[in-house]
């Protein structure tokens, strides 16, 4: 299982759909809840999300790889959650 690391800005529409989705998805697969997902707000995290290479949000990394950078559908993130349960390759 890979970790989920979502970095958002609080007042982001696109941020807001994204965690909208996410919490919707996980609601309809067990599975999803367990999944290590942590969600950095860059306003307040600003050291930490400068260590990332990004410049839109929200964006997703599965570990340390970025998956995806600025709005997504609910389909994108029903893949990334897919991808971080699936075993490594």
């Amino acid at each position: 299982m890979k970790k989920i690391t979502l970095f958002k800005l609080k007042y982001c529409p696109y941020c807001v759909q994204a965690l909208k989705y996410m919490d919707e998805l996980i609601d309809s697969n067990p599975a999803y809840a367990t999944l290590d997902i942590e969600i950095v707000d860059e306003g307040e995290e600003r050291k930490r999300a400068a260590q990332f290479d990004y410049y839109y949000v929200p964006t997703f990394y599965l570990d340390a790889v970025k998956v995806h950078e600025g709005a997504v559908t609910r389909q994108q993130v029903q893949t990334i959650l897919a991808q971080a349960l699936a075993d490594d390759v």
